[in-house]
């Protein structure tokens, strides 16, 4: 298999976060990734798609997630194996002040003639700094880099003039070079690919270096971002308007045009039943804009639940049209705090809260199917007893509305943004700051606790009154929500056993007692709220629509043909064998050598009972598509016609044999190394929701079952399979 032309890695926060015991608390505890912060940006997937349409070759590695399933996974057997012409790391956010830098080293040191380029938010405020890192060749500076990426590329293959990239930070000779800023037009070119990105799983027979986060099988989140940049005036982000006029090139807000939002609602609906978020509130990009998104969605609805983020209450009237568009919908708000003047210090939006409750009413008037609040703790001019005030007012909340309405309550942690006002004119926002500079929050992120770990105090509150406040608060609430029937008794009695646990570890800590790693790790995520009350955990097939998959796979495989139906294999098993023997136990026929397929249709009823559609002969090298497809026209209809599609995801006794629709190069190596199923405890499966388990679960067991990958694969594949459902 020929190398990538770009690889992009995303590092975890800290590069050796499993030597290192890090009390991290809940700084992120309402959000999809763990405190490694190992979910990656959005943008990967749009620079990769970006990149594939040009003809260059990508491979996403989730670093920070491969680290995180097995402690004997070696990063370095990884990125040695890898050859590309360009490697990119994310730095977005702070947080990966230390595992990006440290990535970077080792890179170099494995392949020292391959250059690494950086590029996020973090990345363009630090640049200066981040190209003085001997590790680091570029930097690209812009939150939409996807063109000057594709840039870059084509100078590292071509006549490497790179005072060519725009918004470009380089090295020439030992100087640091800054180059002009690009101009970027629309965001309706940097979009999602998700059948290019199945596809590349597959191949590569690579489960999970593009997983966005460790439990995303289990409740596969899903966002379409509407907007770059921001149009409000949050004083701690460094991606609010002020920030990025003060750091970022470019005009922001940028919007997403309404039928591009539509079209990528559409892919993800096609992929997973899961929630689809809408990032950015619509209304800042006008009524009118808003409005034509609405038009859009309904013009082509989907089953998933829409949730829409609002930065201010909505008005009834905007709620009713929603109502009407869209089928199944919720809503986020972010008041940030139940106090009007701490509300309005912070400069997202000032509103009394006599509005956002009146908001709130028309919207569970209506068929909202679930509303969220979140309040922040570290504003400018919020106390400790104003917290707890919080959770006083969100009491009377939960009285007068129903149980669709829940809220959360978290620390702003671990760091105010750089660029952002609270950053810059720190003492006029009444915050102090701890550390200024990339090298002084690396320094923070190696700290014992989270508490050492925040970039920031308040005038109002110490850091310790910081942590006071969240586990005080976070307890109360977390009482409330049990009361008011907002999350049962058993999740309400985990979760503040859990936050007792975190407290003994603080006391220990202040103590400057030892600590347990182990009780460290398993106590710095969900202290002060479940996961599962924000993103609700699903089986297998509950998620992800098989038929969506296996058709993203086709449209890939064979040219993308308009219409197709999906491939899939119709099995019945025979008494007594579980799904993982039935799929890996039917005799696979050679591969044909001029495109890889099987070249007549096949069956084993008396083994197995699978019966494979017909596939046509392989196409005469004169009959290729133009377009380089590995079919021709004909014989791609001909697949067309003869595929068996599944209902919605409704398998009834049957099976997907996923094996069949991988590179027939790859058969081989899936059957011979079957054997590693027993290695990783997979169980035999009789409902449905098990099959799917056991049919993904298995095709991860095998590419464990690489020599280097054996062991943590033996270590890690049972607790996979018993988080998959």
């Amino acid at each position: 298999m020929p190398q990538p032309d770009v690889v992009l890695i995303h590092p975890p926060s800290v590069f050796d976060f499993r030597e290192r015991t890090i009390f991290y608390g809940p700084i992120s505890d309402v959000i999809p990734s763990s405190p490694v912060f190992e979910m990656y940006p959005v943008g990967f997937l749009t620079l990769a798609a970006y990149l594939r349409r040009h003809g260059y070759r990508v491979r996403i590695i989730n670093l920070a997630l491969l680290m995180m399933r097995s402690r004997r996974f070696r990063p370095e057997r990884l990125l040695r194996k890898l050859r590309p012409t360009l490697f990119g790391i994310d730095f977005h956010w702070l947080p990966h002040a230390h595992g990006g830098p440290a990535v970077a080293a080792l890179l170099k040191k494995l392949h020292p003639d391959i250059p690494i380029v950086f590029g996020g938010i973090s990345s363009t405020y630090f640049h200066e700094e981040l190209i003085r890192d001997d590790a680091v060749d570029f930097v690209l500076r812009g939150s939409v880099t996807e063109p000057a990426l594709l840039a870059l590329v084509r100078e590292l293959k071509g006549a490497r003039q790179f005072e060519r990239v725009p918004g470009l930070t380089w090295k020439e000779n030992g100087r640091t070079r800054v180059n002009a800023e690009g101009t970027v037009a629309s965001l309706d070119d940097c979009t999602y690919d998700l059948g290019a990105m199945v596809a590349g799983v597959t191949s590569h027979l690579d489960f999970w270096s593009t997983v966005p986060f460790h439990t995303w099988w289990g409740h596969p989140i899903t966002a379409v971002f509407t907007v770059r940049g921001c149009a409000r005036g949050c004083v701690t982000c460094g991606a609010s308007h002020a920030a990025f006029q003060r750091f970022m090139p470019g005009q922001y807000p940028l919007l997403r045009s309404p039928a591009s939002v539509a079209a990528q609602v559409r892919q993800l609906a096609e992929l997973t039943r899961a929630p689809i978020f809408l990032v950015g509130d619509l209304r800042d990009g006008g009524e009118a804009y808003a409005g034509d998104v609405l038009d859009a969605l309904a013009a082509a609805p989907v089953n998933n639940r829409l949730v829409f983020e609002f930065f201010d209450p909505p008005s009834r009237e905007y709620v009713a049209r929603i109502d009407a568009s869209i089928r199944h919908w919720g809503a986020e708000l972010s008041p940030e705090s139940h106090d009007e003047v701490v509300r309005a210090r912070l400069g997202k939006a000032h509103f009394a809260n006599a509005r956002m409750e009146e908001a709130i009413e028309a919207m569970l008037a209506l068929r909202c199917e679930n509303l969220d609040l979140f309040f922040m703790i570290g504003l400018p001019g919020q106390t400790y007893g104003n917290v707890l005030e919080t959770v006083g007012y969100v009491e009377r909340l939960f009285t007068r509305f129903d149980r669709r309405l829940s809220a959360f309550i978290t620390p702003m942690g671990p760091f105010i943004d750089p660029g952002s006002n609270g950053f810059e004119s720190a003492e006029r926002h009444g915050y102090i700051m701890r550390a200024h500079t990339l090298a002084e929050h690396r320094a923070l992120l190696e700290q014992r606790d989270w508490e050492s770990i925040l970039n920031y105090e308040t005038r109002w509150m110490t850091r310790a009154e910081i942590v006071d406040a969240t586990y005080d608060a976070a307890e109360r609430l977390n009482e409330l929500k049990r009361r008011y029937g907002r999350i049962s008794d058993d999740c309400a009695a985990a979760v503040s056993k859990r936050m007792g646990t975190a407290r003994a570890i603080r006391r220990k800590l202040l103590a400057n007692g030892e600590l347990d790693s182990a009780e460290v790790r398993a106590f710095s995520e969900g202290t002060i709220n479940d996961k599962s009350e924000l993103f609700a955990p699903g089986a297998f097939l509950r998620n992800f629509r098989i038929t969506g998959i296996l058709k993203l796979l086709l449209r890939e495989v064979f040219g993308g043909v308009s219409g197709s139906r999906g491939l899939a294999v119709s099995a019945s098993r025979k008494p007594g064998t579980n799904v993982a023997q039935t799929l890996l136990s039917v005799p696979r026929p050679e591969p044909t050598a001029a495109v890889g397929l099987r070249s007549e249709s096949w069956r084993d009823p008396a083994q197995t009972g699978v019966s494979v559609p017909h596939l046509p002969p392989p196409c005469p090298p004169t009959k290729l598509r133009s377009d380089r497809s590995m079919l021709c026209q004909t014989c791609t209809d001909a697949v067309t016609d003869s595929v068996t599609e599944i209902e919605d995801g409704r398998i009834g006794d049957g099976v997907v044999d996923v094996v069949a629709v991988l590179p027939a190069a790859d058969q081989p190596g899936l059957l011979k190394n079957a054997q590693v199923l027993g290695d990783i405890r997979l169980r035999g499966a009789d409902s449905v929701d098990e099959r799917g388990d056991v049919a993904f679960a298995a095709l991860q067991g095998l590419q464990d079952a690489d020599a280097e990958r054996l062991a943590e694969g033996a270590e890690t594949g049972g607790y996979e399979v018993d988080h998959l459902g």
